[in-house]
């Protein structure tokens, strides 16, 4: 597999409203590929990044659904199928005893895979990225805003991509090395 020689070019920026305005522009520009990393949450930048939304929140539904389906036929299959046991004329499907174990096998299982569909959509675990290796990354946590445009995206040309990069005036451009 032929891996690019570069992660691709970042461009540090002082300001929220720089970044925001950068990634909007790069955007319309037609870069697909890029991501930004901020001191704080930006949900704006979300939108001008292109990020769509994720189905997870289907995929933990389904395994809400799946936990709550489990939890009721495995008491189904227990109290009926077997080992009936008629206790005081009881039906042996009484389904309202079967209530506090099906919810809480839905909670269980909507948790789980919560947490499952969260590592593998944010494709954890990953200790190492490229971006690591720009010695100015570590301000992304204290006052600083980055833009990554990766060497992955279709129209990433190295020198047409760090002109343009340059055109938005961040305070430095680095290249982000594999």
């Amino acid at each position: 597999m032929n891996a690019p020689p570069i992660y691709g070019l970042m461009a540090e920026f002082d300001a929220p409203e720089d970044i925001l305005a950068a990634a909007e522009s790069a955007r319309r520009k037609g870069y697909r590929e890029m991501d930004a990393y901020t001191p704080f949450p930006m949900e704006e930048l979300t939108d001008a990044l292109g990020i769509r939304h994720t189905t997870l929140s289907l995929f933990v539904l389904c395994c809400g659904i799946a936990g709550g389906l489990i939890g009721f036929f495995m008491q189904y299959f227990t109290s009926v199928i077997d080992y009936p046991v008629n206790i005081g004329g009881k039906p042996l499907n009484s389904w309202p005893q079967f209530i506090p174990i099906t919810f809480e096998m839905t909670i269980l299982f909507a948790a789980i895979g919560a947490v499952v569909g969260m590592i593998f959509r944010n494709g954890l675990p990953r200790p190492v990225h490229p971006v690591f290796n720009v010695d100015r990354f570590e301000l992304a946590t204290r006052d600083k805003f980055f833009l990554c445009i990766e060497a992955s995206d279709p129209l990433f040309d190295r020198d047409a991509t760090e002109a343009f990069l340059k055109s938005l005036e961040p305070s430095h451009v680095t290249v982000v090395e594999n």
